[in-house]
């Protein structure tokens, strides 16, 4: 079950795909985070999410808002990825241990070993504000995360 709208988001740290680490914490007091889980890289429905993201990148990543997207792939496979598609926002990698963010966020399939869809946008304070969770075939509309932000 994901963690629930209000609770302190658990920190984390992982690499992304230029092998920099990343951790939820430097941004806090700083920056709102939307914090978008995926399954896999190069699959349909995952390339059409963060390529949506890529594309509403202006209005979704700023001064006061940072764009982090994690799935359980090696940060090698995430660097093609990123450079293929095109996309200048962090991919996170939660390869190992194997899913551990995922299951922190309470968004990781045991049966599949990847994240389920899980988005949470969280507040500079550090604290979830607000979340989705879909099931492994079903997309995320990123105009919700537009619409979430603007009402912080």
């Amino acid at each position: 079950m994901a963690i629930e709208v209000g609770t302190q988001a658990p920190d984390f740290e992982l690499k992304n795909q230029h092998g920099e680490l990343v951790r939820l914490s430097d941004f806090q007091g700083e920056k709102n985070v939307v914090l978008v889980f995926y399954p896999f890289a190069f699959t349909g429905v995952c390339t059409g999410e963060v390529c949506a993201i890529q594309k509403e990148l202006p209005r979704l990543q700023n001064d006061d808002v940072q764009v982090l997207a994690v799935s359980c792939d090696s940060p090698f496979t995430l660097r093609v990825f990123g450079d293929q598609e095109g996309l200048e926002y962090p991919l996170l990698s939660d390869f190992w241990p194997h899913g551990a963010v995922s299951r922190a966020y309470g968004v990781f399939e045991e049966e599949k070993g990847c994240a389920v869809r899980g988005t949470f946008v969280i507040d500079k304070a550090g604290a979830v504000r607000w979340s989705v969770v879909n099931g492994l075939p079903d997309a995320r509309d990123e105009q919700e995360y537009l619409k979430v932000l603007g009402a912080l």
